[in-house]
C-alpha cells in the first residue's frame, strides 16, 4: 500500500519581481513499511517537500495524496484533522516542554485532541518502553541527554498511530553513537508500526539502514529513489 503520494508536485514562492521555485514537479511514492532517506545539498528543496508532504504547506500544484486520499480536496480543518491523524513530525529538534516529564510530552498531546489522559498515559508509557525510555518516565527534558530528548520526539510523534512518519535532519545535534542510535530506533520503529517513514539527512553513513534513497537538486528529485546499499 502507498501511503504517501507526490504526484507533479511543484511550489512556488515570490521572490522580489521573480519567482523562487522550491519543488519542481516532484514524484515520489513511499510505501507502508517503507523507510526512505532524502539527501541533497542545502537548499535543494528537501524542507520544502517534508512540509508539502506534511500538509503544513499547499503546494502550487499537483497532488499529494496520504493513505489514497487527496489533500488538496480537503478544507483547511480537514487538512488539519488529516495530519493531526496520519501524520507524525519528528522535527530536528525536540521542543519539548521543559516543565513536562517524558511521559506527559507524549500525552499531553492526547489531551489536546480530547481523548482520554488516562488512555493517552498508557500508551505513552508503552511508547516510551518502545524506544527505550522506560526508565525515564518521569524525567524531565533537563535530566534527559540529547539522543534521549531525541527518543521522546519520536515516541511523541507516534502517539496518533501515524500511517507516515516525516523526519527531519533527526542527527544534526547528536555524536556519532547517539546518531546511529537513533536511526536504528527509527528503522526498527518503522518495521513495527508499518509507517511510511522519509528522512532527511546529511549522515549518508545511515543510509544502508533505510530501504532507499532519493537525491534532490534544484528542487526536483534526480531519477528515482533506489535501494539502499544494505549494512555488511
Amino acid at each position: 500500500m502507498t501511503s504517501l503520494k507526490l504526484v507533479n508536485v511543484t511550489l512556488e514562492y515570490p521572490d522580489g519581481t521573480s519567482t523562487l521555485k522550491a519543488l519542481d514537479a516532484v514524484n515520489l511514492a513511499v510505501h507502508q513499511g517503507e523507510f526512505l532517506s532524502l539527501v541533497g545539498p542545502s537548499g535543494s528543496g528537501k524542507s520544502s517537500l517534508l512540509a508539502v508532504a506534511a500538509t503544513l504547506i499547499k503546494p502550487t500544484s499537483g497532488l499529494v495524496l496520504i493513505d489514497g486520499q487527496d489533500v488538496s480536496a480537503l478544507t483547511e480543518a480537514e487538512r488539519t484533522a488529516l495530519r493531526r491523524d496520519k501524520v507524525g513530525i519528528i522535527f530536528q529538534q525536540p521542543n519539548l516542554l521543559p516543565a513536562l516529564t517524558a511521559v506527559e510530552q507524549l500525552v499531553i498531546r492526547e489531551h489536546l485532541r480530547g481523548n482520554s489522559v488516562k488512555d493517552a498515559r498508557t500508551k505513552a508509557e508503552e511508547l516510551l518502553d518502545v524506544v527505550g525510555l522506560s526508565g525515564a518516565t518521569h524525567k524531565r527534558p533537563h535530566q534527559l541527554s540529547g539522543g534521549q530528548r531525541q527518543r521522546v520526539n519520536i515516541a511523541r510523534a507516534l502517539m496518533g498511530s501515524p500511517s507516515v512518519l516525516l523526519v527531519d535532519e533527526p542527527t544534526a545535534a547528536l555524536d556519532h553513537q547517539r546518531s546511529e542510535s537513533v536511526v536504528r530506533l527509527l528503522r526498527q520503529v518503522t518495521d513495527e508500526f508499518r509507517t511510511a517513514t522519509v528522512m532527511v539527512t546529511h549522515d549518508t553513513e545511515y543510509l544502508p539502514l533505510t530501504d532507499a534513497v532519493a537525491s534532490m537538486r534544484d528542487g526536483r528529485i534526480s531519477g528515482a529513489a533506489v535501494p539502499a546499499a544494505q549494512p555488511n
